[in-house]
């Protein structure tokens, strides 16, 4: 039998024991508040460091969370944590795309959070006050750029935040169609301070008439004396029509192309009888009876003149005068084609017809002027140009 006093002092061991082990359970265990993503709970836990309390919550965070205190601080009864997650952002300004992390929860904040400049004027794809969840976002912003119209004799100034010149056009209500020259083109990206002008191009078809001179040739004829010319048959110049298509931009003529040519008037060659009968020997006069009177002196006379010569005319040499002149003029006639030969009865780079070819000497080279290189074809039209300039072109005013 255990006498009282020994079990009294038995009974204070046990009373003091559980005494001491209340004491460090209550010690240990810590109550927190755990905010995340602004939303707070109350936890108890029993752990030394901000990192027990997130693992018994079953937080999870990574390299772009962000934790207040660090995981690793030593953890108080009666402390708040912060949690905000990361998130990815994709932003596309004016076209260039970048990437962020951000711990805010919504758009605009988070703009905020990167210093994004973006105004009220600005741009977005998606509302400011949309939420931005774990997920991450992509969004484009446009910012605005101030830009000029020229078109129709008007300068219009206009501030967009659209993406490419045609957007701007639209905004402002300028119409263009295919043919209209745009510049810079209508899927440019707009920038601020971009000058943009519309020039409106339209097309008419005309009809133009042009003379064809005639040309002359010489015969001999056995029956004119030697050094006598006589015109058989009396040349007649023609005409030719020209079908034109007219550029114009902007009201003003900017180029013409040549449909078609057609000759509404043949002209008809002079033909002149060249004399080859040979002039009859003078007759000498028959000798005087002696005279008393002593002979005058007696009279020089001259011998006839010859009869005129041509001379040497066939101009053989190469003549490259003018050539980039003529080079303006074939590519208005022919696209700079110097051996086309359609069979509409002109030839070459400068549309040569074979009786003007043929009159101005272009038989020293070839028989057709499609034939004849381009050194030799602008040899002949410098014989033509020198003697009645442009006129015989239909395209003398590209010169």
């Amino acid at each position: 039998m255990i006498s009282r006093p020994l079990r009294l002092a038995a009974q204070g061991a046990a009373a003091l024991t559980v005494a001491a082990g209340s004491f460090g359970v209550a010690h240990l265990d810590k109550a927190v508040a755990v905010s995340v993503d602004g939303q707070t709970s109350s936890l108890h836990v029993f752990g030394s460091t901000v990192g027990d309390a997130l693992a018994k919550k079953g937080i999870k965070v990574g390299e772009h969370d962000q934790v207040v205190p660090s995981v690793g601080s030593p953890l108080e009864d009666g402390d708040t944590i912060s949690v905000r997650y990361g998130r990815k952002l994709i932003v596309t300004i004016d076209g260039v795309k970048k990437e962020y992390w951000t711990t805010a929860t919504t758009v605009d904040a988070a703009l905020r959070d990167l210093d994004i400049r973006a105004g009220s004027n600005a741009k977005l794809s998606a509302s400011r006050s949309q939420a931005l969840g774990r997920q991450g976002l992509a969004l484009s912003l446009v910012t605005p750029k101030a830009v000029t119209v020229s078109v129709d004799k008007k300068k219009l100034s206009h501030t967009s935040t659209s993406a490419t010149v045609a957007d701007a056009l639209r905004e402002l209500g300028v119409k263009h169609d295919k043919d209209d020259r745009v510049s810079p083109t209508a899927t440019t990206p707009l920038r601020n301070g971009l000058a943009v002008t519309v020039q409106r191009v339209s097309q008419q078809r005309l009809r133009t008439t042009q003379e064809i001179d005639h040309t002359t040739r010489t015969k001999k004829d056995a029956s004119l004396l030697e050094g006598t010319r006589k015109v058989v048959t009396e040349g007649k110049d023609g005409t030719r029509s020209f079908d034109v298509l007219r550029t114009l931009v902007d009201g003003r003529p900017a180029g013409d192309r040549i449909l078609g040519r057609k000759v509404t008037s043949a002209p008809v060659t002079e033909v002149i009888a060249v004399g080859t009968k040979a002039k009859p020997e003078p007759v000498a006069p028959k000798p005087s009876a002696p005279s008393s009177t002593p002979d005058p002196e007696p009279e020089t006379r001259s011998a006839p003149a010859p009869a005129p010569s041509p001379g040497n005319t066939s101009g053989a040499g190469i003549n490259l005068s003018n050539a980039a002149m003529w080079d303006r003029i074939a590519e208005c006639e022919s696209s700079g084609n110097w051996s086309i030969n359609t069979g509409n009865g002109y030839y070459g780079g400068l549309q040569f017809d074979i009786r003007t070819w043929l009159g101005a000497g272009g038989g020293d080279f070839a028989s057709r002027a499609d034939l004849a290189s381009r050194a030799e074809q602008i040899t002949v039209a410098n014989r033509v140009y020198a003697d009645r300039g442009l006129q015989p072109w239909g395209c003398g005013h590209a010169a």
